[in-house]
């Protein structure tokens, strides 16, 4: 039977601790699409058990691609680009993750079938439109034709061509679908891509699949032909800067606490909430730094915190901190000063509209805000301390609206009833047992 919602009445005490969080949900996913592609064996420890990862693990055995997971590795053996084994009525369910739901399409791209792609009801509502238009033009099949939400059909097509992809929207899995699909297109296909997440770009450069980078200060300008090969790949995954940050602020915002995160993905492509949470005062450092396959991993210190300042976030951040916005918001609340964050319209096309979501919680525990639909304005009140009853629901069991739900609560004060606590197996399994173990009360 599944829990309902959970119980927090106590703010945390003062805790002095270390911790190990979740591997990196990005690497987790792209690392096992990418071992499919491979030939022969991949092996990844520390892999995320996330609902998201599994689901992308079973779409992969439905395919035909052999995958071994213990409680400590992950084997997959790989049949080499184009290896899947196609079928006839291949239904692939993404579950929760647009991550997987959108890298998936281009590894199918020369299916002879219709393959049916579904999610849950979340993901159904999410816009698909962004990467199934610039599949179209390398030559894949949607059906039905205009449908641009799940469920709908991916059908392939021995007729496929490079493209030359404008990305506009800062957005990292548009990026990499083109990328991935460029696996299987002859010829040179072209990315000019707004700056986002690199991931799929490090994992690409490591596996010498051929591919130039031009930058500059607002696009990449990225070119790949298609490689004969991949090897397979090993990979030791680091943990969650997204997962990270929630204990972050839970100490930023805890009185007399000190924290250190061990071996973390540092990425620089991710680290806009680091860079923001020091814009607003914090003295968050960064020790240990070293470099595993392309990816920056460290230490992350952080320290309680009672000189929050108010800032006006520079949009150039935003795309590095998309996932943390939620948990920024919090810190704004309690900040001295107004906090202002602007064009975050891409906020509303994550697992729930959360920038509508956080502007009703705001104002639930009594934070004045002015909102709209791509900016917020928080009036940040150093003293906020909560004493009466909040009941948080019908988020569409957003993960991520769940856990700021639970940090609010631990820093705060207040009684609060926080629904859908299972929605944190979607990317965070273990980060209720990580709250228990810094002595948080959960009922």
């Amino acid at each position: 039977m599944s829990l309902r919602y959970l119980s927090i009445n106590k703010k945390l005490n003062n805790f002095k601790n270390k911790i190990f969080v979740d591997g990196d949900k990005s690497l987790s996913i792209r690392w096992a699409l990418m071992a499919s592609q491979a030939i022969g064996v991949s092996k990844a420890t520390n892999l995320l058990k996330s609902e998201d990862v599994i689901n992308t693990l079973n779409c992969l055995k439905k395919l035909g691609t052999k995958v071994k997971l213990t409680k400590n590795k992950c084997e997959i053996i790989g049949n080499g680009i184009n290896g899947f084994l196609f079928k006839k009525n291949l239904v692939l369910n993404a579950g929760n993750s647009g991550t997987l739901g959108r890298l998936i399409l281009p590894l199918l791209i020369k299916s002879p079938y219709k393959i049916k792609i579904v999610g849950d009801k979340s993901l159904s509502k999410r816009d698909f439109s962004r990467v199934i238009e610039p599949l179209k033009k390398i030559g894949v099949n949607f059906y039905p034709l205009k449908k641009k939400k799940l469920p709908f059909y991916i059908k392939g097509s021995n007729f496929l061509r490079p493209i030359k992809y404008i990305e506009k929207k800062g957005s990292a899995q548009c990026k990499s679908c083109i990328m991935l699909a460029s696996l299987n297109i002859p010829g040179e296909t072209s990315i000019v891509a707004k700056k986002s997440r690199n991931h799929t770009e490090i994992m690409f450069k490591n596996l010498n699949i051929p591919m130039t980078i031009k930058k500059n200060k607002n696009f990449d300008y990225i070119k790949i032909s298609k490689p004969s090969t991949i090897e397979g790949i090993n990979f030791n995954i680091p943990g969650d800067i997204s997962s990270s940050a929630f204990f972050i602020v839970l100490t930023l915002l805890s009185k007399n606490s000190k924290l250190l995160i061990k071996n973390i993905n540092i990425n620089p492509s991710r680290l806009g909430v680091i860079k923001i949470l020091n814009k607003m005062g914090a003295k968050i450092k960064i020790s240990n730094i070293n470099n595993y396959k392309g990816e920056k991993c460290a230490d992350i210190f952080i320290r309680s915190s009672k000189n929050l300042k108010g800032i006006s976030c520079p949009s150039y951040l935003n795309s590095s901190a998309i996932d943390e916005f939620l948990i920024i918001f919090l810190v704004a609340s309690k900040a001295k000063g107004i906090s202002y964050f602007k064009n975050l319209s891409e906020l509303n096309q994550k697992e729930s509209p959360r920038l509508k979501i956080a502007s009703k919680i705001l104002k639930k525990i009594g934070v004045k805000i002015i909102s709209d639909d791509s900016s917020i304005k928080i009036y940040g009140n150093p003293s906020l301390e909560l004493n009466g009853n909040y009941i948080i629901k019908n988020y569409l069991k957003d993960h991520r609206v769940f856990m700021m739900s639970t940090i609010a609560a631990l820093t705060l004060g207040g009684k609060w009833k926080i629904f859908d606590p299972e929605s944190i197996k979607t990317s965070f399994p273990s980060f209720l047992n990580i709250i228990k173990n810094l002595g948080g009360k959960i009922n």
